[in-house]
C-alpha cells in the first residue's frame, strides 16, 4: 500500500469517525458539591444535576451529602475534599473572617426558608422561655435562624433550651411524642406539622429577616486558578433555577427521587407540591447572587463573637463576578 493510500484509510476508518463521538465525561470538568442537609431548598441544584445542565457547560458535578450543618460543609470545603460547599451562609463567612480563603459565590434562595413551629398552646414568644425547642445541629441554618428570632423577640439562646436532633423528621417525630416543645423546620416539613395543629410562631418572611440559606460558596483560590470552570458551574446553576421554574411535573419528580419520597400517595405530592409552588414564585432568585440585606444581617449577628464583622467589606466575603460572563439566556 502507497503511503498517500495508508493515509488516506487511516483518516477515512480511524479519525474521521472520532470527529462525531459525543464528548466523553472525561472531557468534562470535575467538581464535587458538598450539601450540608438533605433538603428541598436544593431542588434547582439537584434539577441542574438530573438533567444534564451542569454537563452541558462542561462540568461533571457530583453532588453529594455531608450533612451535619453548614460548619461542618464548610470544613470540607476548606480541606479541599469539596469544590463547592451549599449551607448556610454565616460559616463561611465567619470562616473568611478568620483568615479562611473562602467566599460566598451564589445564592439560589432570596432568604430563608424555615419556620418556628410549636405546640398549639404557646401563642407568644415570652411562653417559649424554658421550653425546648429542636434544631438539626448547632451551626446549621436551623441553629442560626433560631437564634435571628430570639434576637429580634429581645431574647437570649438561654431563654430556651436548644435540643440537637438531626433531621427535620426526628425533631417533628419528637415534636408528636412531646419531647420538645418547637422545632425549627424546612419545606416540605413545616406543612406536615401545620397539618397536625402545630402553630407557626415565627417566619423570617413575616417577621423581615434576610439571611442566608443554601448559598453556594467556594475559595477564592478556585475562582482565580479556574475561573472559566466556576463560571461554567453557575451558569449550570442559572439554569436550573430557570428549569425548575418552568418545569413543575419534571421537578418534582426530581424532588421525589433526591428526598427519597418513594410513595405517590397524596399527602406526599400534596407537601412536595406546596413546596415547589413556595420555592418557584416566592423564595428562589432569579439571579443567584446574594442580597446585600442578608449579608448584612449576617455580620450584624455574628459581629458578638467575631470582632472583625464590624465595618467588614463584603466585598471580599461575597462575589458577583461570576455573573458577569453568563448571557442573558442563563440567567
Amino acid at each position: 500500500m502507497n503511503r498517500a493510500l495508508f493515509v488516506h484509510s487511516f483518516w477515512v476508518f480511524f479519525l474521521w469517525p472520532v470527529l462525531f463521538l459525543p464528548i466523553s465525561s472525561d472531557a468534562q470538568d470535575k467538581l464535587r458539591v458538598g450539601l450540608s442537609s438533605i433538603s428541598a431548598t436544593s431542588g434547582s441544584i439537584w434539577v441542574a444535576e438530573e438533567k444534564g445542565l451542569f454537563k452541558k457547560h462542561g462540568i461533571d458535578a457530583e453532588v453529594i451529602i455531608i450533612g451535619g450543618g453548614a460548619s461542618r460543609v464548610v470544613s470540607s470545603l476548606i480541606a479541599g475534599e469539596i469544590q463547592f460547599s451549599v449551607g448556610g451562609g454565616d460559616a463561611v463567612i465567619r470562616a473568611a473572617l478568620r483568615g479562611a480563603d473562602t467566599v460566598l459565590a451564589a445564592s439560589p434562595l432570596k432568604t430563608g426558608l424555615q419556620r418556628l413551629m410549636v405546640r398549639p398552646d404557646i401563642k407568644t414568644p415570652a411562653e417559649l422561655k424554658g421550653k425546648k425547642v429542636g434544631i438539626t445541629r448547632f451551626g446549621s441554618a436551623s441553629h442560626w435562624v433560631l437564634q435571628l428570632f430570639l434576637r429580634k423577640w429581645g431574647m437570649r439562646s438561654e431563654d430556651i433550651q436548644m435540643v440537637q436532633l438531626g433531621s427535620s423528621p426526628a425533631m417533628f417525630a419528637s415534636l408528636d411524642k412531646g419531647g420538645i416543645d418547637g422545632a425549627v423546620f424546612t419545606i416540605p416539613t413545616f406543612f406536615v406539622a401545620e397539618d397536625r395543629g402545630y402553630r407557626i410562631l415565627a417566619d423570617p418572611v413575616d417577621l423581615d429577616i434576610y439571611y442566608l440559606q443554601n448559598s453556594v460558596d467556594s475559595t477564592k483560590a478556585l475562582l482565580r486558578q479556574k475561573h472559566d470552570q466556576t463560571v461554567r458551574f453557575v451558569k449550570g446553576i442559572c439554569e436550573g433555577l430557570a428549569y425548575f421554574k418552568k418545569n413543575k411535573q419534571e421537578s418534582l419528580a426530581v424532588l421525589q427521587k433526591k428526598l427519597r419520597i418513594q410513595s405517590a400517595q397524596e399527602k406526599d405530592i400534596k407537601y412536595l407540591e406546596a413546596s415547589y409552588n413556595l420555592l418557584a414564585t416566592k423564595f428562589y432568585n432569579q439571579v443567584p447572587y446574594a442580597m446585600p440585606k442578608a449579608v448584612e444581617t449576617t455580620l450584624e449577628f455574628i459581629a458578638g463573637e467575631e470582632p472583625k464583622a464590624r465595618g467588614a467589606d463584603q466585598s471580599s466575603l461575597w462575589t458577583r463576578a461570576l455573573f458577569a460572563k453568563s448571557t442573558r439566556a442563563d440567567l
